[in-house]
């Protein structure tokens, strides 16, 4: 035979072996998908368990983004795109942070705001502890800011009665207050009663034009205490006496531009004062990515969790096919009677417990998102879900299948078709 009918001959050879392991993968198919219509209701029950492990996964991490989403919608409201420049002394030792003042200065948020076009608002905080009469006799020591407008949108304070301060007030120096809810409370009773009183810092008669409150609970990170009062930057200095300050506030654009932009606004605000100097820039990113670092690992805790029911379903499919097993010996006999190998037997049994995985994982993935497309379909809520969680599911599912598959079908392929013949 010469090479070109060789070749020819294995090139026959290799399409009839692929032909009839084709034709063999079908009738296996075919085999399972009958026995799984004569026991529709068992086969039916025993994928129930990865129809609820299927969706729990896909819920899990629905539930997880919706409250990743939620913390930093929160975390947002604070001051995520600000950046806190705080004085930490006059050096870099003990003796020169007492000997050497370098306090910043409205100069400094001048010049910031100059060289930085992203800069959106700025601030300077000039920090007063008073001694306020609340009638009665009664004098409580309060917290008074002295303040810019754009305080207000840096620190996204809400004015729930009254306006905040404006530039015309800031520029004509008016003795003019916003004050905290707790403060207009403990004070006057209520937030609209507040308004339009008048108290006095230092003898001088202050008038409430608002009252506030924050966006949100800012876990510390504010100077804002409960009774706390904010007045005009161009008021304050006078009670205080100086215009030095230890902190300035600046907000970017978006949060993106943060971390550049602190860097920036400390090498503008260095430039400016003596090399030794310390400024620190604070910025609430560490907080987001901790948060953000942490809602992703309640979500993978929670998906092992759903996986959990993933793995008691394919215990169950398991038990289902070892008791298939031992109700089909004598089909198991007869097969290989007839000249079914180890393999066929085993693949057999392998592809019904696959079936039963695949099934269940689908119909969990239809139960799965059926809650939050409801939601977005019927309300304006968007509930966030990821199609990667439904890709994983479908794969943990088809995974189940197979490890717990393989147990039942390699029993039945090791089975002695002499003894399985005679079994009754």
């Amino acid at each position: 035979m010469n090479p070109i009918q060789q070749a020819s001959r294995r090139s026959f050879e290799e399409t009839l072996l692929s032909a009839r392991r084709t034709m063999l993968l079908s009738e296996i198919l075919k085999l399972a998908l009958d026995s799984f219509r004569a026991s529709k209701t068992r086969f039916l029950l025993t994928a129930l368990g990865m129809v609820i492990g299927t969706a729990s996964v896909i819920w899990v991490v629905t539930i997880g983004l919706t409250g990743k989403r939620y913390i930093l919608e929160e975390l947002q409201k604070i001051e995520t795109n600000s950046v806190e420049v705080e004085y930490a002394g006059g050096g870099t030792t003990a003796a020169e942070r007492v000997l050497y003042n370098d306090y910043l200065t409205r100069k400094d948020e001048e010049a910031v705001d100059d060289q930085m076009p992203d800069v959106r608002w700025s601030s300077p905080v000039l920090d007063m502890h008073e001694r306020i009469s609340f009638g009665s006799g009664v004098v409580k020591d309060t917290l008074v800011l002295g303040v810019s407008p754009d305080y207000q949108h840096i620190r996204n304070l809400v004015v729930t009665d009254g306006r905040f301060f404006d530039d015309t007030d800031d520029s004509a120096h008016l003795k003019c207050a916003v004050v905290t809810q707790d403060f207009a409370r403990s004070r006057y009773g209520s937030d609209d009663e507040a308004v339009g009183q008048s108290f006095e810092i230092q003898g001088i008669p202050f008038t409430i034009i608002g009252v506030f409150r924050e966006a949100v609970t800012d876990m510390g990170e504010s100077e804002i205490a409960d009774q706390t009062i904010l007045i005009p930057f161009s008021v304050a200095r006078y009670f205080a006496g100086t215009e030095n300050l230890r902190q300035l506030y600046f907000s970017m654009r978006t949060m993106a531009e943060v971390p550049d932009a602190a860097n920036q606004i400390l090498h503008i605000i260095q430039s400016r004062h003596r090399p030794n100097s310390v400024y620190k820039p604070q910025t609430m990113r560490e907080v987001l990515t901790m948060a953000e670092n942490i809602a992703n690992i309640i979500t993978a805790v929670l998906v092992l969790v759903a996986a959990v029911t993933l793995a008691v379903g394919g215990v169950g499919i398991m038990n289902i096919m070892l008791a298939n097993v031992r109700a089909r010996i004598r089909e198991i006999g007869i097969r290989k009677a007839l000249g079914a190998t180890y393999r066929e037997i085993k693949l057999q049994f392998l592809a019904e417990a696959v079936l039963i995985s695949l099934f269940g994982g689908l119909l969990g993935i239809v139960v799965g998102l059926l809650p939050p497309l409801s939601v977005r379909f019927f309300t304006s809520y968007v509930f966030p879900f990821s199609w990667w969680s439904v890709i994983a599911a479908l794969a943990a599912a088809v995974a189940v299948g197979v490890i717990f598959g393989t147990v039942p079908a390699t029993r039945a392929a090791q089975m002695d078709p002499v003894e399985a013949l005679k079994y009754e």
